[in-house]
């Protein structure tokens, strides 16, 4: 019988709800078949933790006396964005700090920037600010030197506009003669290495590859502490090839996301180094899947050998945008830590963290069966491959050749 959003929060209400993590609901469906399960089991969990470079925190600091409208910001030496309302930030999570020699030297440390900065927000260290005005009638104050601290911020949240992205490329390294230095981490040369991001048969959107439960108003896990889904995140493309379980064989759909910073824990907001590359936010993401039904049940049966990822050239065919991929692979494999590409056994390592994403479904298993973590129907469905709405390329229209015939 299909089970209701209200059935099911009912239960969690009352402390009868069965709920299971994602790598649990492989087994349960395999010994008792898709219509079993959904009898038996009402919600299923899920997680991840890895780099999600499109993300950053808003961040409301309070005004000063004399008051101000700032104009230009730094938090602990990395920049923010003042181009909002008089004292509203914007810290984005690859903004690396100032003054710091990029790849002059190559490659870079990268050692700190915006996603250090939210990291030690969370952890509740004070952030140096630094911010300068113009000045105003309404706003006279110009410059403002200060330590501030998440506690005594009017507001702070995480608004993240790309996160949990269902499925993802592996990167190699087939014709540069050194080591790459990119966002999927050091790419060794000569096939030294297979990079991969992903929680596999964890991770959110590979558990809900039609988006049915999880979309714009979705109540989720996010850097501990409970957020939402606001909109499809950037570069949302539903509309790529699925194999015949309906998983993408490659990058498909993302979600834009929210949550209250002062609510959340360092464990699941990390800020990240890239050598040779830049800086960025490791997320920690889950959902809790509601299994209205048997097809919900058989798709959050899904195992790390039914979803495979494609293998993409990052010394050259990636970056120039060109070339077909060297093959696909399991995430059976992956795991595995080593993979054959063109005959030869390659190394696999993990950008993110299985333990953590793990451990994740199991804090979402245990809040929903606490009644702590209510699910919330969606408002709005995230585009499908129906809509026929896809990540396109940019469109080159050169500036100065207007009207030129």
């Amino acid at each position: 019988m299909p089970k209701s959003y209200d059935e099911i929060n009912e239960k969690i209400r009352n402390g009868e709800v069965v709920v299971v993590t994602a790598e649990e609901m492989v087994e349960v469906v395999a010994e008792l078949g898709p219509a079993a399960a959904a009898d038996k089991i009402d919600v299923v969990t899920t997680g991840t933790l890895g780099p999600m470079c499109s993300s950053g925190a808003f961040l409301n600091i309070g005004h000063s006396t004399p008051r101000m409208k700032i104009a230009q910001a730094w938090l602990n030496d990395v920049p923010a964005y003042a181009g909002l309302a008089a004292v509203d930030l914007y810290i984005g999570a690859t903004e690396v700090a100032e003054g710091d020699p990029l790849n002059r030297e190559h490659p870079g440390r990268f050692s700190y920037g915006g996603g250090h900065v939210i990291e030690d927000l969370v952890a509740g260290k004070d952030v140096r600010l630094h911010a300068e005005a113009y000045g105003t009638d309404c706003y006279p104050r110009r410059e403002l030197d200060t330590w501030i601290n998440l506690a005594d911020l009017n507001e702070a949240y995480i608004l993240n506009p790309r996160n949990a992205y269902q499925n993802y490329n592996v990167a190699v390294n087939v014709y540069a003669d050194r080591d790459i230095y990119t966002y999927m981490g050091v790419v060794k040369r000569d096939l030294g290495s297979a990079n991969y991001c992903s929680a596999g048969q964890l991770s959110p959107l590979l558990n809900d590859p039609y988006y049915r439960t999880i979309g714009i108003g979705t109540r989720i896990f996010l850097g501990g502490a409970q957020g939402y889904v606001y909109w499809q995140g950037t570069q949302h493309h539903p509309i790529g090839a699925r194999n015949e379980r309906g998983v993408p064989t490659g990058g498909s759909g993302t979600l834009a996301t929210v949550g209250d910073l002062k609510q959340m824990d360092p464990r699941y907001v990390v800020g990240v180094s890239f050598y040779g590359y830049g800086v960025s936010l490791a997320v920690g993401l889950g959902t809790a899947i509601p299994v209205l039904d048997e097809e919900i049940a058989f798709q959050t049966s899904v195992s790390d050998a039914d979803i495979t990822a494609p293998i993409i050239d990052y010394s050259r065919n990636y970056g120039l945008n060109e070339g077909a991929p060297l093959g696909n692979v399991s995430y059976a494999d992956l795991k595995t830590g080593s993979i054959e590409i063109e005959g030869r056994q390659v190394p696999t390592t993990p950008l993110s963290s299985y333990v953590r994403a793990k451990e994740i479904a199991e804090k979402l298993k245990g809040q929903v069966a606490a009644g702590q973590f209510v699910l919330s129907e969606p408002v709005a469905p995230l585009p499908s491959a129906d809509s026929g709405q896809g990540f396109k390329p940019l469109k080159y229209r050169p500036v100065g050749e207007e009207g030129c015939e």
